[in-house]
């Protein structure tokens, strides 16, 4: 029987293979349901794994820094009354008879922080996303502004916070601004990266068909943009945990950052560690959960992590 012959009496499916095959040497894959199932079944078992190196790694991250801890500890043969281990930490919050007190005053301390860290988190990354997406547009106001950025990530926070309390005072907006700052930086960096990073066949697609810079900026910028802003997004958070505890230290108190110093000339040691190891902990807990949202948000869309972030 001739291959035309086959290709009339076969199903649709079979006559796509032999044309494949006519062509390439190679039968085509199966069109239809087959080939959406196919898709469907790869991109789940992608998060998958995503889901357990993300879980293996945050497991690993946790055992890692606890070892660390403890091996500094033995290694300088700091005295115990003022170096707290592991167990110090966990008896401080559990087993000794204040043990409830303690987790009111540190737990309190913590979600004031975090109240903050969101502030500043979400002020540095939505000036962020408007900034890079305004540079996307215009080159001119890029070369213009991004020196201004550079000047606010060069410059000491320190230094320029008692011009920033001078300015916005001992409140909220001191802490946007703060946090804010700790977080523009790289966010804007990665951010104005990624959206450099799509296809120029796609843009060029998208001007034959008469799309301006605000539609490739829509359709085709920020879709490719998303590993870089996932690797942002993933910066910010510890950096907005950093920014609201110099925001407490320096401007409006409370929090971990307004409580930790005074713990040093009163000798409250078991304080002061757990104020760390909580605040510490928290940033390793939000990135890592960030990490694992991004490798299978990025797997399912067929995508890969930003590397070297």
């Amino acid at each position: 029987m001739t291959e035309a012959a086959v290709a009339a009496t076969s199903s649709p499916a079979s006559a796509e293979q032999l044309a494949g095959l006519r062509q390439s040497g190679t039968p085509t894959p199966p069109a239809g349901p087959d080939l959406e199932a196919t898709v469907r079944k790869q991109a789940t078992t992608g998060a998958l794994k995503a889901l357990g190196w993300g879980l293996l790694t945050f497991v690993g991250t946790i055992v890692g820094v606890l070892v660390l801890w403890v091996g500094v500890l033995w290694v300088f043969q700091i005295s115990p009354l003022i170096a707290k281990g592991p167990v110090d930490v966990w008896n401080f919050l559990f087993t000794v008879p204040a043990a409830e007190q303690n987790r009111d005053l540190m737990f309190g301390n913590l979600a004031v922080t975090l109240g903050h860290a969101v502030i500043g988190f979400v002020a540095g990354l939505v000036v962020a996303i408007l900034g890079a997406s305004i540079f996307q547009l215009s080159k001119g106001i890029e070369h213009a502004l991004m020196p201004v950025a550079m000047l606010l990530r060069s410059v000491p926070l320190i230094a320029m916070a008692p011009v920033i309390i001078m300015i916005f005072g001992r409140d909220l907006t001191t802490v946007a601004v703060i946090g804010g700052i700790v977080v523009l930086f790289p966010a804007l960096v990665n951010i104005a990266f990624g959206l450099k990073s799509a296809s120029v066949q796609m843009t060029d697609l998208v001007e034959v068909y008469g799309g301006g810079s605000f539609t490739k900026l829509r359709k085709i910028a920020m879709p490719s943009s998303l590993p870089a802003f996932f690797a942002a997004v993933r910066i910010s958070v510890p950096g907005a945990i950093t920014g609201a505890l110099l925001a407490e230290w320096l401007a409006v108190g409370g929090g971990i950052g307004g409580s930790i110093a005074g713990y040093i000339p009163q000798a409250q040691f078991s304080a002061l560690w757990t104020s760390v190891v909580l605040v510490t902990a928290v940033s390793l807990v939000l990135y890592n959960v960030i990490q694992i949202v991004e490798d299978v948000v990025l797997a399912r869309m067929g995508m890969s992590p930003q590397k070297g972030i």
